[in-house]
C-alpha cells in the first residue's frame, strides 16, 4: 500500500532559518501531484521538497536516524527515525546518495579564510591596543617597574654578540655623575609618575629609548654622535615625555597582546621568537606620530623650565636626517620618526631662550658623560 493512502508519518524538521525542531508529517507525494517530499508542519505553510533534489546526508552520528537535505548549500534537515518512510524515500528519491559538487565550496573557503585573516587583524591591530591603553592606566607603577626591569635585561641579552653575560651597562663615577646632573635640570618642569632610571648601554647604535617603569636606555653611539649635551639633553628629555605619558607600558602590553594572539595561531606562545619580537618592538619604539608630538612638546617645556634653548635639539635631528634621511631601521632610529624634518623645524620654533644661559653641563662633566663607556 503506498504511502499517499495510508497515515502520514512523523519526522523531525530544521527549516535552517532558526534554530527550531519542529515535529512534521511526511509524505511521498506522485507525479500527479509534482513527484515532491511533502512536509506538512502542525503550524505555518506546507514544504515541498522536489524528489530530484533530495539528498540523503552522510557521516551522522545518530545510528537510529536518518538525516536528509537538499542538493545545494540549503540548510534545511529533515530527520527522519521511520523505517518504512526511510525506505520509500530510498525507493522513491534517484539522487538521494550522490554527492553534490557544491560550485560555491572555494568562494566559501576564500570568505571563511578571509574573514579568519580579518579577525585576527582585528585583534592585533584594533582591540588589543584598546586593552593596552586602558590596562596602562591602571596598571600600578610596582607592575610597571618589574615589566621594565625584566626588559632592560631582554634587550641586554639580546644586543650582546656573545649571549654571554649581556651588554655592558655602562657606569663610570663621573659619567653617571654627569648624566645625573643633566637629569636634575630637567626634572626641573617634570611631573613624572616614578623615578627615572638611566642606563647608558656600550653600543654604536645612535638610539635611545624608554621602558616601562621609569628606564631609560642611551646608547654609547648617541653620544659619540652628539656635538654637545644639549643634543642629548633634547633627546632625553624627550624619552622623558615617554615615561610620563606611560608610551612604552602601552607598547609593551600592545607587543605582548599581539604575540600572544600569532603566538597561539602560529604555534610559538612565549617562545624565543616571541622574546625577539617584543624585545626588537621596544628598541624600536615606534610610536604613533601623536605619540611622538607629544613627547616633542614636552621636551621642549621641559627645556624651557630649565632656561634652556632647543635649537641644540633641531641641530642634532637635522644632522641625522642628512646622514640617514627617512631610512627606517634600528641604526637611524632617531632620523625616521615621522617627518623629521618638520620636528626639527618645530624645535626651532619652540625656542624661548637666546644669548647667554648657564649650562647643563661644564666641558669636563660633557667630556666625562662621552667617555661612560671607557
Amino acid at each position: 500500500m503506498s504511502m499517499e493512502t495510508e497515515a502520514m508519518v512523523f519526522a523531525d524538521y530544521v527549516d535552517g532559518e532558526t534554530a527550531r525542531v519542529r515535529r512534521v508529517k511526511v509524505s511521498v507525494q506522485p507525479a500527479s501531484q509534482g513527484s515532491v517530499v511533502r512536509i506538512e508542519p502542525t503550524e505555518g505553510a506546507l514544504v515541498d521538497w522536489p524528489i530530484d533534489d533530495v539528498r540523503r546526508i552522510p557521516d551522522q552520528a545518530a545510528k537510529d536516524a536518518v538525516v536528509y537535505g537538499l542538493t545545494g548549500d540549503h540548510p534545511a534537515r529533515l530527520i527522519v527515525k521511520d523505517a518504512r518512510l526511510n525506505a520509500e524515500l530510498s525507493a522513491a528519491c534517484p539522487d538521494l546518495k550522490r554527492r553534490h559538487k557544491d560550485p560555491n565550496l572555494l568562494k566559501r573557503l576564500m570568505i571563511l579564510s578571509t574573514a579568519s585573516v580579518a579577525s585576527v587583524a582585528l585583534i592585533v591591530f584594533v582591540l588589543v591596543p584598546i586593552m593596552a591603553d586602558q590596562l596602562a592606566t591602571m596598571l600600578p607603577a610596582e607592575g610597571e617597574q618589574a615589566l621594565g626591569d625584566s626588559s632592560i635585561e631582554q634587550i641586554r641579552l639580546a644586543l650582546d654578540n656573545s649571549k654571554a653575560t649581556g651588554l655592558k651597562d655602562c657606569r663610570s663615577t663621573d659619567g653617571l655623575a654627569a648624566l645625573a646632573k643633566m637629569q636634575a635640570r630637567l626634572s626641573i618642569g617634570a611631573n613624572l609618575p616614578y623615578d627615572i632610571r638611566l642606563h647608558v648601554l656600550d653600543h654604536k647604535m645612535i638610539n635611545a629609548f624608554a621602558l616601562p617603569g621609569g628606564h631609560i636606555v642611551l646608547f654609547e653611539g648617541l653620544l659619540d654622535d652628539a656635538k654637545n649635551p644639549l643634543e642629548v639633553a633634547g633627546v632625553l628629555g624627550h624619552e622623558m615625555g615617554h615615561v610620563e605619558h606611560r608610551d612604552p607600558t602601552r607598547l609593551a602590553l600592545r607587543s605582548a597582546g599581539s604575540v600572544g594572539v600569532l603566538g597561539l595561531l602560529l604555534g610559538d606562545f612565549a617562545g624565543g621568537a616571541a622574546v625577539l619580537f617584543m624585545t626588537e618592538k621596544l628598541i624600536q619604539a615606534q610610536y604613533s606620530q601623536g605619540a611622538e608630538a607629544g613627547s616633542d612638546t614636552y621636551a621642549y617645556a621641559l627645556l624651557a623650565a630649565a632656561k634652556l634653548p632647543t635649537v641644540p635639539m633641531a641641530d642634532f635631528f637635522d644632522r641625522l636626517h642628512k646622514k640617514y634621511g627617512e631610512e627606517k631601521g634600528l641604526m637611524s632610529h632617531l632620523a625616521s620618526h615621522p617627518d623629521s624634518l618638520g620636528r626639527s623645524e618645530a624645535a626651532r620654533a619652540a625656542n624661548t631662550v637666546e644669548g647667554d644661559f648657564v649650562p647643563i653641563l661644564t666641558a669636563d662633566e660633557w667630556a666625562s658623560l662621552q667617555a661612560i663607556c671607557d
